[in-house]
């Protein structure tokens, strides 16, 4: 699978499109006279439809290659791009907490969110395997983050906040081992493969041993039958 570029991709058009701009502002001032502003305006035209043209075709390319519609692809590049700035939010929250171990707690989940964004980023197909995650499993962990950082920066801490922040951060540990899951989920296919692949390596040690083996009686054979005939001829 070919993983999502956008920056490679990015880079590929400004290296068409910005020379073509370039070129075109002094053929039409100068060539075609038609003055500074309007040479300006068709070149920065000309610009922004090679750009356009370009991404469309990237994005046909890539998503033919992932065996993925344009539309797919889109939605995934959408996801990921939306979880980026998300987990920035989450982020932020990190110096907001007063302990240590909230603290940990915070960077755990926030890694795992950046685990699970980068590895669909490489391979939009296991997009389907972490669509809870999404959609679902990274807007509660914010939404925790977001009412436990309220609780513990509140002057006053009666009972009724005390158990609140207790019943959060427990919701958090249990947010960190779903998103453990979700991990584990997009991370499965590559485990399976590679199961398949120690097997099929497994498999070649085997029966290159199995050939040794075979080989080893045959020299052994040689050895009796040179030894046989020396005894014969000292007789």
């Amino acid at each position: 699978m070919k993983p999502m570029k956008p920056f490679e991709n990015f880079i590929k058009r400004q290296t068409v499109s910005l020379p073509l701009m370039t070129v075109m502002f002094p053929v039409l001032y100068l060539g075609a006279e038609i003055g500074f502003i309007a040479s300006g305006a068709v070149a920065a035209g000309t610009y922004l439809a090679s750009n356009t043209t370009m991404k469309q075709v990237q994005y046909s390319s890539d998503s033919k290659k992932l065996g993925m519609s344009r539309s797919e692809y889109k939605h995934v590049r959408l996801q990921v791009k939306e979880a980026k700035t998300k987990i920035k939010q989450l982020q932020g929250h990190y110096y907001r907490v007063r302990s240590i171990t909230s603290f940990k707690q915070l960077m755990d989940i926030s890694k795992l969110a950046s685990k699970i964004t980068t590895v669909v980023q490489q391979n939009p197909r296991k997009f389907y395997h972490a669509e809870r995650f999404f959609y679902s499993h990274l807007d509660s962990a914010i939404e925790l983050t977001e009412k436990y950082t309220l609780l513990v920066n509140q002057p006053v801490k009666d009972r009724e906040i005390k158990v609140a922040l207790q019943d959060t951060r427990e919701m958090l540990r249990s947010m960190k081992e779903v998103m453990e899951q979700d991990l584990k989920q997009v991370l499965s296919t590559d485990v399976e493969q590679l199961r398949i692949e120690l097997d099929y390596a497994r498999m070649a040690v085997d029966h290159t041993n199995s050939q040794k083996l075979l080989m080893q009686p045959q020299t052994d054979s040689e050895g009796d039958m040179k030894n046989d005939t020396e005894s014969i001829d000292s007789k």
